[in-house]
């Protein structure tokens, strides 16, 4: 365990037995991944399915946590769905790796606060595999960076977090920018932060060109580190969100 705050670690207790790794090719409706995820979290809870990380892209929406405030939609340029996780509105676009992240906390520790700097560590230590210093803010959620490209004190945002836990099983997750159009957020006051100083950022937007597929090694490689091994790495073509089963 190292810590991420003064008085919050990082790192999970391993669980007896990987946690299954699935990576769907193509949109995967929100509709669709909110039904399969709160499946699969019940069926988790119940003793019945291993523990699941899901990376997926949904099409270009914004979605609400319980903290959303609706005149923070400032153009409701896509479909805004409740989300029901912690948090407020943030967006959800293609070149956006989205991870649903379904641990057992009974198993692991059930301690929300270090989980969620966990998952932030998490995403620091992939955007370190691509020379990209992310950091984490006592005041704000997510990882940052800093942009002295734009002036003093200016930082962008690179990845949101939002959770939900229920039975002690962790729903929803991390959203990373890789390349997705980030004019999309001006539809909305991206997780409340309004200050004209934070932004939000992409890897692209960074000069970083990367592909998903890099992304995915990368975050797979730092998972392991932190919360221990998968199960397995699915290839293109068993990503059929048809044949996700529930349990």
């Amino acid at each position: 365990m190292i810590s991420a705050r003064d008085d919050v670690m990082v790192g999970l207790d391993r669980a007896s037995s990987p946690v299954e790794w699935r990576i769907s090719e193509g949109l995967v409706a929100y509709e669709t991944a909110l039904a399969l995820m709160e499946a699969r979290a019940a069926a988790i809870a119940d003793g019945v399915a291993d523990e699941l990380i899901w990376l997926l892209e949904h099409p270009p929406l914004y979605t609400a946590g319980t903290s959303a405030k609706r005149a923070e939609v400032i153009e409701a340029r896509f479909p805004v769905h409740s989300a029901g996780r912690g948090g407020q509105l943030t967006y959800h676009g293609p070149g956006q790796r989205v991870v649903y992240v379904m641990l057992d906390l009974k198993r692991r520790g059930p301690d929300v606060r270090r989980f969620v700097a966990t998952l932030e560590e998490w995403i620091i230590r992939t955007l370190a595999n691509f020379d990209v210093a992310g950091e984490r803010r006592a005041d704000r959620i997510g990882v940052w960076v800093r942009r002295p490209d734009k002036g003093a004190g200016r930082e962008d945002k690179i990845a949101a977090i939002g959770v939900r836990i229920k039975r002690w099983v962790t729903l929803h997750g991390v959203a990373l920018n890789i390349d997705c159009d980030l004019s999309h957020y001006a539809g909305i006051v991206p997780c409340g932060v309004s200050d004209p100083r934070y932004g939000i950022t992409s890897l692209a937007d960074l000069g970083r060109a990367l592909t998903q597929t890099e992304i995915d090694k990368a975050l797979r490689r730092e998972f392991e580190r932190l919360f221990g091994p998968v199960a397995r790495v699915q290839a293109a073509a068993d990503i059929l969100v048809a044949s996700f089963p529930a349990t």
